[in-house]
């Protein structure tokens, strides 16, 4: 069985995590202004433009997660004996 290389693994968890962070920072601040939001939880001032990158990055970092955990538990156990 031949092995799949490091960097596709690596793209395969990343770009399907990019292309779901961009729709869930479109559909989220659809409905949150992420200068109010920031406001309201008292951290100060922030530019939306700021509070969008964060939120992009955040939902990436979130959906990477789970890609990564589904590429983990994608591999076969070791079976008893082996």
């Amino acid at each position: 069985m031949s092995q799949i290389p490091k960097i596709q693994q690596v793209v395969a968890v990343l770009w399907p995590s990019f292309l779901t962070a961009g729709l869930a920072t479109i559909l989220f601040f659809t409905a949150f202004d992420p200068q109010l939001l920031v406001e309201q939880a008292g951290y100060g001032e922030i530019s939306r433009l700021a509070g969008y990158t964060v939120g992009f990055f955040l939902f990436w970092l979130l959906t990477a997660g789970t890609c990564a955990l589904t590429r983990y538990f994608q591999k076969p156990c070791p079976r008893p004996g082996e």
